[in-house]
């Protein structure tokens, strides 16, 4: 246990070298930034990139973040709001590149049109917050997990980026600081995970340690602002209830009867429908691979979650 005060200030220390280094060793032409903890920190350690952001309409939360830091760190900013229609129209070609129909469709549709702008205006690299979340326990899942440092050294080793296909797809190359390999060896052999799950001021907080490593640099409401996954800060949350209701409650019942697929939901279906078009059928495994419950495509051995239908495996 580390409760020396002098160590985890050490640890901090240590922590914004590293990153400062992993950041000037992924550098880029231009962020990805929703106003979040990572991209701020990101930002912070870059303010002379070019910094996108993208929201849904006027539905954004993380919006007040971004302009306040655009503000105290003299960001360039460009914002591209993107209207309810534009966002379901891109639904099939997100899914024809990821060859997907994971839920998690809202969070690629912003990063789609990150790069789609990015694109627009001539930048060919650009910088993304993947991984602090998985490397630093950023998820709320995660708190109060046993074995806790097992299971951040496992999904550290089979973490998958949708924004790696999609830069591919636009020809624009994608930096993640945070999965830089000398990084994550840091992160994951020095860092205790006692120090990335703690509490301040009574509340338990993720990624604590990468909070507290950069309150100096950022203001308190943007260092200790709570978790929100990308669907929400963009807006683009607000799509789920709009697909949903275009399925009636009888139509799904007939539809979980005849697909070979365990939906989550009506929008999970109205997604694997446009696959079904567009991708064709869901690619079976191969030798070597295991068989996703809820799909029955083929999974990469040791990891939980299906890439085709996302799906996740107890």
């Amino acid at each position: 246990m580390i409760s020396e005060t002098r160590s985890i200030q050490d640890i901090e220390n240590k922590l914004r070298m590293k990153l400062k280094q992993s950041v000037a060793d992924n550098s880029a032409q231009g962020m990805l930034f929703s106003g979040g903890l990572d991209t701020s920190i990101l930002a912070a350690l870059c303010p002379n990139m070019i910094a996108i952001n993208i929201s849904l309409e006027d539905f954004s939360s993380d919006l007040k973040y971004a302009k306040q830091l655009e503000k105290e760190l003299g960001l360039k900013v460009y914002y591209k709001q993107v209207t309810v229609k534009e966002a379901i129209d891109s639904i099939p070609e997100i899914i024809k590149i990821l060859k997907s129909f994971d839920p998690a469709i809202p969070n690629d549709i912003t990063v789609y049109f990150g790069l789609k702008f990015a694109k627009e205006l001539g930048i060919k690299t650009i910088m993304a917050g993947d991984g602090s979340d998985e490397i630093f326990a950023g998820y709320s899942y995660m708190q109060g997990m046993e074995n806790l440092e097992k299971y951040i050294a496992h999904i550290a080793e089979n973490m998958y980026f949708s924004s790696n296909r999609l830069g591919e797809y636009w020809q624009i190359e994608i930096k993640q600081p945070f999965i830089d390999k000398k990084f994550v060896d840091f992160a994951l052999n020095q860092v205790p995970v006692e120090l990335k799950i703690n509490k301040t001021n009574g509340v338990t907080w993720g990624k604590w340690i990468l909070r507290r490593s950069f309150e100096d640099t950022l203001s308190s409401n943007i260092i200790w602002q709570s978790k929100r996954p990308l669907e929400y800060g963009s807006g683009m949350t607000m799509l789920r209830n709009i697909i949903s209701d275009k399925i009636s409650d009888k139509e799904y019942i007939e539809k979980q009867k005849i697909y070979p697929v365990k939906f989550i939901n009506k929008e999970h279906l109205y997604y694997y429908e446009i696959y079904r078009e567009i991708v064709g059928a869901i690619p079976p495994p191969v030798k070597g691979e295991q068989i996703c419950p809820s799909c029955q495509a083929g999974m990469k051995m040791g990891t939980s979650h299906c890439r085709i239908c996302g799906g996740v495996k107890q």
